[in-house]
């Protein structure tokens, strides 16, 4: 593929002529945020919802945004024409920007905003998944609540899924109890009702998730576990993907197709 255009600090770029400063807090210490959405048919969808979230996290982080939303819908715009790419995965990445050594932000940082695209391929409709045991969810920690660039936590648990011939890692908090997989939040259907753990418990309030909640086709509950194994269907949703877990530790787990295709529906939809 020919080298991709970037858009960043207000100027389009060929992504290999894209430099970020080395003191960049974002690639120093992690100081900031991302956010993924889905493009179709060269639209991108949902982009409310997740500016919302991000401009959430940011006054979270003390961070400035720099675009409004007509400012951001027009960088994007330009973006997906620039790099011919009507179905598309964008990332929107927002750090402090430049600073000294140290972890207190400067007080004048003025931020770095970089968007990406990247070719959408679907993921398989089916995934393995493992409970992991090498780290646990912060569900006290602000960062558990906002899409920070730090993604540590994730990375060590898919790691230990590959290590375990599974292709996904099911987070618990320090309770114990469920949250969500390394990039997924999750849906289980219990009696008949889908459910997915609360924010509370350390689930981030992913925008699926929200779009599903809103509809009143899922609803919050502290789940442990035994829930995941006991469950008539388990998936782990983004809004690139809905995934069904066929197997966890090992263990086969029962599928409901018509069930899932609900909230499937919901996903491939444009509309909030």
């Amino acid at each position: 593929m020919a080298d991709q255009s970037v858009w960043l600090n207000g100027f389009l770029r060929p992504s290999g002529h894209a430099a970020i400063n080395p003191a960049d807090r974002g690639f120093t210490l992690g100081d900031g945020l991302f956010e993924t959405l889905r493009i179709a048919d060269g639209t991108p969808r949902h982009l409310a919802l997740h500016l919302a979230r991000l401009c959430h996290g940011a006054a979270e982080l003390g961070i400035a945004v720099p675009l409004d939303n007509a400012q951001f819908q027009t960088a994007i715009s330009t973006l997906i024409t620039a790099n011919s790419l009507p179905e598309a995965v964008l990332r929107i990445t927002l750090t402090r920007g430049t600073g000294p050594r140290g972890l207190l932000p400067p007080a004048d940082a003025s931020p770095t905003l970089l968007i990406t695209t990247a070719p959408f391929t679907s993921p398989a409709p089916e995934i393995t998944a493992v409970i992991c045991q090498t780290t646990r969810r912060n569900e006290f920690s602000p960062l558990s609540r906002i899409k920070s660039l730090n993604y540590l936590d994730s990375i060590i648990a898919r790691q230990e899924a590959a290590t375990r011939g599974a292709e996904d890692a099911i987070l618990l908090n320090s309770k114990g109890h469920v949250t969500e997989a390394s990039a997924a939040n999750l849906f289980i259907l219990k009696n008949g009702n889908w459910l997915t753990p609360p924010v509370e418990d350390g689930a981030l309030p992913g925008i699926l998730r929200g779009r599903l909640l809103a509809r009143n086709l899922v609803r919050e509950a502290q789940l442990t576990p035994m829930d995941l194994f006991t469950a008539s269907c388990f998936c782990l949703g983004n809004t690139l993907s809905l995934r069904t877990v066929t197997a966890l530790d090992g263990n086969k787990l029962p599928t409901d197709p018509p069930a899932t295709e609900i909230l499937r529906t919901v996903l491939e939809s444009p509309k909030t």
